[in-house]
């Protein structure tokens, strides 16, 4: 099929293209080899194109590759039987040949089967737009002869004019010719780097781009005018992959297809079904014998393995491979992993401390002394009994591992943690940026998404429709009202779904308990707390996984019915509706652990009921804090282990084996054609699609929230993230190397929105911290006792102190137990857990004083730890500048070297432009000296004297 033929065989009309107006193009001298779309078959297909990496003619690389699907007509599939048999080429073609005419066009509708209008209309479309490609100046080389049946493949090549043409309207840093010295420590702080590299060594990986470098090629805009300031001794490695693929996306982007008045790129073609995808080639394979070295291979060797967990990550080869955006985002993960070694260890240490000092701890012996014989309330009407409070020994000391002066410590240390990690993290993105060469850069403005044209045009044609003028349209907040309330009403719905669920736990949790309660084993009965806890946090687990996932899908459909301008607008109001969701889904239980269990039970003989038949629930004799540990530990790793590496591994695996088995059934049944190796961008065709960065980010930023938000209840989150990040780096290099197809290539300078969010979360730990200290543990109540009522400066006597007396005979009628002589004995006096007058006083049951001194000092704590921690958090800040000082006089000393060499090649310039003036000055003066009898020959010495000065 040659290119004039695929135009001739659609209408000018219907197009909108001139067939003269492209036949043109070729007469005024536009390359023809450089303008050939190529199709069909060749006879050695795999010689010489390196199993299609390259053209057919091996020295073309292919930047880019077009998937579409195509329906084959038996008429097609016996005239491609009758070349095969005829061995004649149809890959290649000749641009020579005059056009087709329409006896040619006539003969091939009467043998092809009429195909509906869909396909035609897609086919058009395709043609209409391979065809501004070429005008571009792509070139382009069609494959429909693949072992993937009713797939063709479109292999995109841009040129070195191409290249250069786009590389200056992105203003593509490249590096110049130019090389300097980078600034080297001296002294101390050079041995000291010195001995840190070789200690460090092992764990470096073996890639050339991780190796310190002692100089740096000065990098300046591309500029055509400029390409002698440019090392342009290898052309072909001038640009690289990465770079190909990104200036061959932006034409793809910006080329439109105005058929049927709609301007449509890429993006809408492959909405619209017009491609099936669209993708960049890896580099090649990446394991199996012969392979040739590759980066692809070199990431799955020193990076995207298992073996290598305790190296650093090539970072500069992961950017080299796929770009800044996601070179970014694995030197952040790098940078949180190396951050939680320092928390991990703290972590352990403060529970290293609670277990060494629970032996000491007098209020958990106190609990545990089976002679105080203190007799508690029961813990439900009716079925449940009194029972000894020494019965939750192991609960209260369990609390002491987590819940002693060690947390407060840790608690402050985590926050001054986290204000440390986003400064480290800012001083570590700069360096990046100035290795990167991105200093400077500054996102534009990007190409409007389809659907949002697709809704500017639908607005415009009922503008059209009812006779009015308009400019150019755009979508107002009028347009996106209904969107925008959808939005409202859909979250608000979603957030009450969230907390409905963990309210129908809640009933589930006291029903649990009144149920087993009524059980006749005491082992049933002791262990009546723990069940319950266990298998409330277990629903509540796969509850948040499975509305982790529904979250995900309605926060994009949310999204996409605001019709964003931009893709950078689309994921900035996914990221924020997906976070919101998310966020309240996974913490939602556990702020009612934290904050709102056992605080509104009431008391004995008043206590508050649930549709008028369930108690609320209390927290154990030991304190919420034990409670909200199990919640913490059991939903962080759970989600974890099930989510984030199950889910992970095992859906990509499961869909590439569906996908396996649908392109088996499509596959031809020829034997030939089965054992024939397949080309590159059909093994990559096979891959997963890239669905963005959104869920790797998302599920660091909730455990990052997991480990800062409820820390003082749970020291020991950082080492489990630590763990599970060692096996996260690695799990999404492999999926990235071997699983997906390789994105596009995009230029980014910071993380975006994430580090932002990222900051909020760490100013929110502040304040969540400060109240898991004074409100869930008992921290404020020892200290209050321990300077206010203790006798002898000791907590002997905290727990009884805790503790308010009732008289049985106050129970209301029918909220008494069943059997009171459960223990042997009568019971007068029960005790529960709260701040109250006693019976025998005048204002029985009432909150007693010591309540409002306790209130009073945990609000006092709160105020003082936030605004305390707060300032050292705002001091780290400051103190730490944002920029190292070496990379700011790196950045300053390339300013002035690039000064320097324009002013030298302007001086250059002045100096030779002098030179060209002496040389014709000298010359007329020569001229002006010759003999009168060269008279003749004079006028002609003249005039080519003066011509000299245009020659030059």
């Amino acid at each position: 099929m040659r290119v004039n033929k695929k135009y001739s065989c659609l209408p000018a009309e219907e197009k909108g293209i001139h067939i003269i107006n492209i036949r043109a193009i070729e007469d005024i001298g536009y390359d023809q080899h450089e303008s050939t779309l190529l199709n069909s078959l060749s006879k050695n297909p795999d010689a010489d194109c390196k199993y299609g990496l390259y053209f057919r003619d091996g020295k073309r690389k292919v930047d880019y590759i077009l998937v579409y699907h195509y329906k084959k007509s038996s008429a097609g599939k016996t005239l491609a039987r009758r070349a095969q048999q005829n061995d004649a080429s149809v890959r290649s073609t000749k641009q020579d040949q005059p056009l087709p005419g329409k006896g040619v066009q006539l003969e091939l509708g009467e043998s092809e089967p009429h195909m509906d209008y869909h396909e035609d209309d897609k086919r058009f479309r395709r043609e209409e737009y391979e065809g501004n490609l070429v005008e571009a100046g792509l070139e382009l080389e069609r494959d429909e002869d693949t072992k993937i049946h009713g797939i063709g493949f479109v292999k995109i090549h841009a040129p070195w004019n191409v290249l250069c043409r786009e590389a200056e309207f992105l203003k593509l840093k490249m590096p110049t010719k130019k090389m300097y010295q980078i600034n080297q420590t001296h002294g101390l702080l050079k041995k000291i780097n010195s001995v840190i590299q070789k200690i460090t060594e092992p764990i470096q990986p073996k890639v050339a781009e991780h190796k310190p470098q002692t100089v740096k090629r000065l990098s300046y805009p591309f500029s055509r005018e400029k390409q002698h300031l440019f090392d342009l001794s290898d052309k072909d490695s001038f640009f690289d992959s990465k770079t190909r693929s990104t200036i061959v996306y932006e034409i793809l982007k910006r080329t439109t297809c105005t058929k049927a008045k709609y301007s449509m790129g890429i993006t809408s073609l492959l909405a619209n079904g017009v491609y099936s995808a669209a993708y960049p080639l890896h580099d090649g394979d990446y394991e199996g014998e012969n392979v040739e070295p590759n980066d692809r291979k070199l990431l799955c060797e020193e990076w995207a393995s298992y073996g290598v967990f305790y190296k650093y990550q090539p970072i500069d080869l992961v950017r080299k491979y796929f770009g800044e955006k996601i070179g970014l985002y694995f030197a952040w993960l790098g940078v949180y992993t190396q951050m939680l070694i320092p928390a991990s260890i703290v972590g352990i240490i403060v529970f290293l401390y609670g277990c060494a000092t629970v032996d000491e701890n007098i209020p958990s012996m106190e609990m545990c002394d089976q002679r105080n014989n203190i007799t508690m309330c029961p813990l439900c009407d009716k079925t449940c009994s009194y029972w000894k409070m020494s019965s939750a020994c192991a609960t209260a000391r369990a609390s002491h591992l987590f819940d002693n002066p060690a947390t407060v410590f840790f608690s402050v240390f985590m926050a001054l943690w986290a204000a440390t990690f986003m400064e480290h993290w800012k001083r570590k993105q700069m360096r990046l940026n100035y290795r990167w060469d991105l200093t400077g850069f500054e996102e534009e403005e990007d190409h409007p998404r389809a659907e949002y044209e697709a809704k500017v045009l639908e607005k415009s044609l009922r503008k059209e429709h009812k006779h009015k003028e308009t400019d150019k349209e755009k979508l107002t907040w009028k347009d996106r009202f209904p969107a925008y309330l959808t939005n409202f009403v859909g979250i608000i719905f979603m957030v009450g779904l969230t907390f409905a669920i963990v309210f129908g736990v809640i009933i589930y949790r006291i029903s649990t308990a009144a149920a087993l309660a009524i059980s006749s084993t005491p082992s049933g009965r002791s262990s009546v707390r723990v069940t319950v806890t266990a298998t409330a946090v277990i629903i509540n687990l796969v509850v948040i996984i499975i509305l982790d996932e529904v979250y995900g899908c309605i926060a994009r459909w949310l999204t996409q019915i605001e019709v964003p301008k931009t893709d950078k607008n689309f994921e900035e109001r996914l990221i924020f509706k997906a976070f919101l969701l998310k966020f309240v889904n996974a913490y939602t239980p556990i702020f009612y652990v934290a904050f709102f269990k056992g605080r509104f039970v009431g008391r004995p003989g008043d206590y508050v009921y649930i549709f008028h038949s369930f108690r609320m629930e209390e927290c154990a004799p030991g304190g919420c804090l034990m409670e909200l540990c199990i919640q913490l530990s059991i939903i962080m790793l759970g989600k974890q282990l099930i989510q984030n590496n199950l889910f992970e591994i095992g859906i990509p695996k499961m869909k590439k084996f569906i996908r396996y088995l649908k392109l088996k059934r499509r596959r031809s049944l020829d034997h030939e054609e089965h054992m024939k190796k397949k080309q590159r961008y059909e093994v990559d065709y096979n891959l997963e699609p890239f669905a963005g960065l959104t869920p790797e980010y998302m599920e660091m930023i909730i455990q990052f929230g997991f480990v800062t938000l409820f820390v003082a209840s749970f020291p020991l989150a950082p080492l489990f993230a630590l763990l599970n990040n060692i096996i996260e780096i690695r799990l999404d290099a492999k999926k990235f190397v071997t699983e997906l197809r390789r994105p596009v290539a995009v230029r980014a300078k910071d993380i975006g929105i994430w580090y932002n969010i990222l900051r909020g979360i760490g100013k929110l730990a502040v304040i969540i911290n400060a109240f898991v200290i004074s409100f869930t543990s008992d921290f404020i109540p020892r200290l209050v006792y321990l300077y206010m009522y203790s006798e002898n400066g000791t907590m002997h006597g905290f727990v009884n102190h805790t503790l308010s007396s009732f008289n049985v005979s106050d129970f209301q009628a029918g909220t008494a137990p069943n059997d009171p002589l459960d223990l042997g004995y009568e019971v007068q006096i029960c005790r529960y857990k709260d701040y109250r007058e006693p019976p025998w006083s005048e204002n029985k049951y009432d909150i007693s004083k010591d309540f409002w001194a306790v209130l009073a000092a945990r609000l006092a704590f709160v105020i003082v730890f936030q605004n305390l921690v707060m300032f050292m958090s705002e001091f780290v800040d400051w103190i730490i500048p944002d920029i190292p000082k070496d990379i700011s006089q790196q950045i300053h000393k390339e300013k002035v070297l690039m000064v320097e060499v324009f002013m030298r090649e302007e001086q250059g310039k002045l100096q030779m432009l002098e030179t060209w003036k002496d040389k014709d000055r000298k010359k007329g003066e020569n001229c002006n000296n010759h003999s009168p009898r060269l008279s003749r020959s004079r006028s002609g010495s003249l005039s080519s004297c003066h011509s000299y000065p245009l020659d030059v």
